[in-house]
């Protein structure tokens, strides 16, 4: 008689635990949220800003490679490959000293002054989106790589799922500076 009826009691837990799993794979809208769409993720207009007290030194060395940060955004044009990062690195400090957010728009380079915009877009889809540059990197695959984007960026580009994308990068106005000093007419 126990062992039927702790068969009855391991039934009827397998059976709650099903139960209950079930309803929340199958999408409760309180414990499953919906996969974010490009347009969750708005874009901010580029402005003009002082530079960053972190990652404008004249140059910088990681992993045994040697970076020189350029004097001005002015006129960056360059073509390449972009990965993207995310929860890993969320809320750690950026090299210009504000918290990583990987639910904004925002990108690594590494050797852009610090801050800047560009307008990063995706050869193989023609996605385009402004990204304010507040970090360093990639520095993984530098032959390859000249950027790395934000997960919020990377959904706006459509290469989440590849984690890495042919574009082309673009700096934008109002062009920045690595120092204080001459402005640009």
């Amino acid at each position: 008689m126990e062992g039927t009826q702790l068969h009855r009691v391991r039934a009827t837990v397998a059976l709650f635990v099903l139960a209950t799993s079930g309803c929340t794979l199958v999408g409760s809208p309180e414990l499953v949220s919906p996969p974010p769409s490009p347009d969750s993720f708005p874009e901010e207009t580029p402005r003009s800003e002082p530079p960053s007290r972190g990652g404008n030194m004249v140059e910088y060395e990681q992993g045994g490679q040697t970076f020189r940060v350029l004097d001005s955004s002015y006129g960056y044009d360059e073509r390449g490959m972009a990965s993207w990062y995310g929860e890993q690195f969320h809320g750690r400090p950026t090299s210009s000293g504000e918290p990583f957010d990987m639910n904004r728009l925002s990108a690594a380079h590494r050797t852009l002054p610090i801050p800047s915009w560009v307008r990063v877009t995706n050869l193989s889809n023609g996605r385009s989106v402004l990204l304010r540059v507040n970090d360093r990197g990639p520095f993984a695959d530098t032959d390859r790589r000249i950027i790395d984007v934000s997960y919020a960026a990377a959904v706006r580009l459509g290469m989440v799922e590849a984690g890495t994308a042919s574009v082309r990068v673009e700096a934008v106005e109002p062009w920045q500076r690595r120092t204080q000093g001459n402005r640009f007419e």
